[in-house]
């Protein structure tokens, strides 16, 4: 017979085990959920969209939209300025659901902010600002930005460096009371680049750039193929962080040049390991030659074998 104490030291006793083998059981599963490459993996959190200038131009907005929606994509981007209404854009939005998640300054090369020419850095800002305006109407979070072009003694790093910072920030309060981030590319403008023989787009001046801005509304919209010709773009990725809010998405090949995505010499493997790394999560937006609509399905398949979706 056992005493009630006795009782109370088995049951106590057996409680402890139990514990112990469940722990060390959710040890072990958490342990492989989280084991890279598991079966278990959980896909990367990103969304799939496309350039509004991919999609064939023999139809209407709202057409253009709907084959979009019906392919599988989660948005598209479109343009500021451009030649659609915000009437247009939203007419498109009611009828097919396709979500718009940002706009590109369509006209920040020729109206550079870091011009020498004070008008045309003026026409710069304006556009930008009209763009954080479009973007908002349209529905969207963000304007893809490239700040200007390194061009001889008038245009050097330092230039597109403090002339564009200084329109962003002028832009910035705009920015915030709308919601919209301004994000910088990376592109084969001259900037933040060293050339040691050989140029080197480096990701640590792009990061010294953003950080000197210093703004939530401010960061980067990743170009994975435009930097696959100067280095890593895995290792930009680690480099950048949370710095990057959104993705362009194309190929590049050293012997082919441009590439379908997929067919180029980024290592995706290990752009999909960096992404993890710095947990992004967001849009990644095709940019590469569009089509018919054998083509634009051909891009969604390929975004999806590359991140593994």
């Amino acid at each position: 017979m056992l005493t009630r104490r006795d009782a109370i030291r088995t049951m106590t006793a057996a409680g402890v085990g139990v514990l112990a083998t469940s722990k060390a059981a959710g040890s072990s599963a958490l342990t492989s959920l989280a084991q890279p490459g598991s079966a278990a993996e959980t896909p990367l959190p990103i969304k799939l969209s496309l350039k509004i200038g991919m999609v064939g131009s023999d139809m209407s907005l709202t057409e253009k939209f709907r084959r979009v929606r019906d392919l599988g994509y989660d948005a598209i981007e479109l343009n500021s300025p451009a030649n659609y209404s915000i009437a247009d854009v939203t007419q498109a939005r009611k009828e097919t659901g396709l979500r718009v998640h940002g706009v590109v300054d369509s006209v920040h090369w020729n109206q550079r902010l870091s011009s020498p020419d004070a008008d045309t850095r003026a026409a710069g800002l304006n556009a930008l600002k009209n763009a954080v305006r479009d973007s908002h109407a349209f529905g969207g979070s963000s304007v893809l930005l490239v700040p200007g072009r390194v061009a001889g003694e008038q245009e050097s790093q330092d230039h597109v460096w403090h002339r564009s910072i200084e329109a962003i920030r002028e832009t910035l309060p705009l920015a915030a009371d709308l919601g919209i981030h301004i994000l910088i590319e990376n592109v084969w403008n001259g900037f933040c680049y060293t050339h040691n023989g050989a140029p080197d787009q480096t990701a640590d001046q792009l990061a010294a750039y953003l950080d000197e801005i210093d703004s939530p509304w401010v960061g980067s919209y990743f170009d994975i193929g435009n930097h696959r010709k100067y280095g890593d773009p895995a290792q930009w990725i680690r480099t950048l962080g949370r710095r990057i809010v959104k993705l362009d998405v194309k190929d590049w090949s050293f012997t082919k040049g441009w590439t379908k995505i997929g067919e180029g010499d980024v290592p995706w493997a290990d752009v999909r390991k960096a992404l993890r790394e710095i947990r992004f999560t967001g849009w990644a937006t095709a940019e590469v030659g569009g089509g018919d609509e054998a083509r634009l399905r051909e891009v969604l398949t390929n975004m999806r074998q590359v991140f593994d979706l």
